[in-house]
């Protein structure tokens, strides 16, 4: 198996939705704010070649927005894309076997999708490509509720609905060897976590139950979140069991830190501990 992080672009979200109830003097020590309250996010996939796959997790959300969007978000393609990292790691998008998305708000599934200027619509970017969702989670985008409504496009959902290459998954599995997927509902219903066992290793693809690292103590839950409570008791769970197998967080939001370990302190609080890049592994 190889491991290739795939930097798709940069994004910014407000501070304080991202860090809910905690302080801005105490969030901004780990991820400081502009003079608009926001904070840079990275869109970091991660690709796993593993025998005869080659499985994109996640990926970015893409270039279907005008110049108010692009403004709104701060958002920066100028030095790095999906394509353009793909390429760097050696492949493109027609090697690409499986794609599987974390859940589908934008900034996680719209590179699935580009808008064709020829048909007048949106298609799939990886149409041969064998699409894995949670059953449970595309029940929820296709009937979201008005709180969460602006992070499902239906530019980005409606192709992959469509599309004969798409496979919905019910629960907590194995999908292939070493990968395994766990499923968690706070952020989001049916919001599924990759588990992957690498040189004696496992890694979590952290999607947005540890957005970065500066989320790793436990009531810092964003409020996107749509159970937040639910997240608090998600974590709560899921903390003691990282700390104690040193399971490495892959972490798709953090604009510094791709790759981290937690640490209990000796109040029993949870922190980073080591931060390294992927391929240090």
């Amino acid at each position: 198996m190889n491991l290739f992080a795939i930097e798709t672009g940069r994004f910014a979200l407000d501070g304080g939705a991202m860090f809910g109830v905690v302080p801005k003097s105490i969030w901004e020590r780990t991820n400081p704010a502009d003079n608009r309250n926001l904070i840079p996010m990275a869109m970091r996939a991660l690709l796993v070649e593993d025998g005869g796959r080659l499985i994109l997790i996640d990926n970015g959300l893409g270039h279907k927005y005008d110049q108010k969007f692009a403004q709104l978000y701060n958002i920066d393609h100028s030095s790095a894309s999906l394509d353009l990292s793909l390429s760097r790691a050696g492949f493109s998008r027609g090697d690409i076997t499986d794609i599987f998305l974390t859940h589908l708000h934008f900034d996680h599934c719209g590179g699935s999708t580009e808008w064709d200027v020829v048909e007048e619509k949106s298609t799939l970017v990886f149409p041969d490509a064998i699409h894995w969702i949670q059953k449970t989670h595309l029940d929820w985008a296709l009937h979201p509720n008005p709180r969460e409504k602006a992070s499902f496009f239906d530019d980005n959902i409606a192709p992959l609905v469509q599309s004969s290459n798409l496979r919905l998954l019910t629960g907590e599995t194995e999908l292939f060897p070493g990968f395994q997927v766990k499923v968690i509902n706070g952020h989001t219903e049916g919001q599924q976590l990759p588990l992957i066992t690498y040189k004696e290793k496992k890694i979590l693809y952290a999607a947005d139950l540890f957005p970065t690292h500066g989320h790793i103590p436990l009531p810092f839950v964003m409020g996107y979140d749509t159970r937040p409570l639910l997240t608090l008791s998600e974590r709560e769970s899921i903390l003691p069991w990282l700390a104690k197998e040193e399971v490495v967080l892959f972490f798709e939001h953090d604009p510094q830190v791709e790759c981290g370990t937690v640490l209990a302190d000796d109040k029993g609080k949870y922190r980073i501990w080591e931060k390294f890049l992927l391929s240090s592994l």
